[in-house]
């Protein structure tokens, strides 16, 4: 009767340690798969950066919409800070005229919208640009016909795209949006798709000029372009933004009363010339320059390249490398060789 139950309790630990075993096999099989479900989990979900300043996955095409920037026009200016690039470049009477490109944003209001100078089309072909303005000089019309531009003139073609705010004075009052401009190029049978890359080489990642030998502390920028007219930034460390101003006068938006800022900021040192007895300008913008490239609080000196009118504008390191700029929107300012641009800590 004792061997008896001695044979019970020894099966008893037997089947318990058989148990445990099976548990303890069975768990770290168990823990084993979930861990390689886990690894297969992390990388499937693990979120990838992306750029926020545009959809990488877009192919909408930008638009491109001529600005005024005189004087008068200055405290007009709505809706800018929802372009990813805005050009500046000097036209007659030592003024300057803007260029802002949009993309995957539906601004409502954007203006004052201004005529077209024919250098312009150079670089809303360099971003595939349906191209937006209110009137054009005689070689702006001729190269726009000669290029096949998908323009949208709010005098000529596209009037329904326009109108004019009576609370300011005209010619400085002309405004529209991008509901407006995608309405009209849809009507003109325009392509609003695009496979062309974007200009700039943006990286997720941030970019750090102080690592590169050439490095400049960037805290303060002027950019004259004329006796007339000079555009600066003030760099915010705690925003990692420059703040823009025109002629030491802030920069600001009408609608939203608010300073426009950059996140980058490219400089092209162009040759320039007048052509005509208004004074209208020419660029010596194909082939290649010199220019800076500021973010983050630092500046590096850099070339420009361009083939031709169509060509995207490329930019280098001076030592050839590759240029990456910040996620973020950026000023690309086509400043006359003759001026001298200042950087200050």
């Amino acid at each position: 009767m004792a061997k008896r139950r001695k044979k019970r309790k020894n099966r008893k630990k037997t089947g318990l340690l058989l148990v445990v075993l099976a548990i303890l096999i069975g768990g770290g099989s168990y823990l084993y798969l979930n861990q390689d479900v886990q690894d297969e989990l992390k990388k499937v979900t693990k979120i990838q950066p992306t750029l926020k300043i545009v959809d990488e996955n877009s192919k909408r095409r930008s638009i491109a919409v001529m600005i005024d920037n005189s004087d008068a026009a200055r405290g007009n200016h709505i809706g800018l800070q929802d372009a990813y690039i805005t050009y500046e470049a000097i036209t007659e009477g030592g003024i300057t005229r803007l260029m802002a490109l949009f993309k995957d944003v539906n601004t409502d209001l954007i203006g004052p919208v201004r005529s077209s100078r024919h250098y312009f089309l150079d670089y809303a072909l360099e971003n595939d640009a349906i191209y937006a303005h209110y009137g054009w000089s005689d070689r702006a019309k001729n190269d726009i016909s000669s290029l096949d531009i998908n323009n949208l003139n709010g005098i000529t073609n596209a009037s329904d795209a326009y109108w004019r705010d009576q609370n300011f004075y005209a010619p400085h009052n002309v405004y529209t949006s991008i509901e407006k401009l995608k309405a009209s190029a849809e009507a003109k049978s325009y392509a609003l798709k695009t496979d062309t890359p974007l200009l700039l080489p943006y990286s997720v990642k941030p970019v750090h000029l102080e690592t590169d030998e050439n490095h400049l502390v960037a805290n303060q920028v002027v950019i004259p372009y004329s006796y007339y007219h000079t555009t600066s930034y003030q760099y915010k460390e705690e925003e990692q933004r420059y703040y823009r101003s025109m002629n030491d006068e802030a920069h600001t938006d009408y609608k939203t009363k608010k300073q426009y800022h950059v996140k980058n900021i490219l400089i092209l040192k162009i040759p320039n010339y007048s052509f005509d007895s208004y004074g209208r300008q020419d660029l010596e913008n194909i082939g290649t320059g010199d220019g800076y490239f500021i973010t983050s609080g630092y500046a590096i000196p850099i070339q420009w390249h361009k083939n031709s009118r169509s060509k995207e504008t490329t930019y280098t390191k001076m030592d050839g490398s590759e240029l990456k700029v910040n996620d973020g929107n950026t000023a690309i300012h086509i400043q006359p060789i003759t001026q001298e641009t200042t950087i200050q800590e």
